[in-house]
């Protein structure tokens, strides 16, 4: 607490120093104004001299703002050169991991997966005696077939069957 009561005691103290540093920079930089008794011609002539003045000021701030930018614009484009130059970081080959569905379900939802998943349970069932059933198999000479089947005729047959 004590460092913090010092470090706002500082702060203030610069805060101050800086308010008397300007007032006395620009108290030597501007001399104060006289406007009382002049005259149309003379108050129109010290107008059009604070207006040169502004121009001037102006034009030195614009050249000081594109030197600046034109500064940061260089220095994003060396930060990206030195970026290309310290070269690409190489990624280490990855190695394949055999993880299970419950262990990747674990993985993944925590805690709340508790139930193991079947993946086979949800399945349909074919029974195989049902399609023998359906297809009767015909046992013959199979080279007395190749002629009858070769052709548009034998693959109408084919369809048809």
């Amino acid at each position: 607490s004590l460092m913090l009561a010092k470090a706002k005691e500082e702060w203030e103290q610069e805060i101050v120093d800086k308010q008397s540093e300007k007032e006395r920079y620009l108290s030597e930089r501007i001399a104060p104004l006289h406007t009382s008794g002049l005259s149309l011609s003379q108050l129109q002539d010290l107008c059009r001299e604070l207006h040169e003045k502004v121009e001037i000021v102006d034009e030195e701030r614009y050249d000081i703002e594109a030197k600046c930018n034109h500064n940061t614009r260089e220095i994003k484009d060396l930060k990206i050169k030195v970026l290309d130059l310290r070269g690409k970081f190489k990624r280490p080959p990855l190695r394949r991991v055999r993880v299970s569905a419950d262990a990747m379900l674990r993985a993944l939802l925590g805690s709340k997966h508790k139930v193991s998943m079947d993946l086979r349970a949800n399945l349909k069932s074919v029974k195989k005696e049902d399609t023998e059933k359906e297809r009767p198999v015909e046992v013959g000479d199979w080279r007395k077939n190749v002629e009858a089947m070769s052709g548009m005729e034998g693959r109408k047959k084919m369809f048809d069957a």
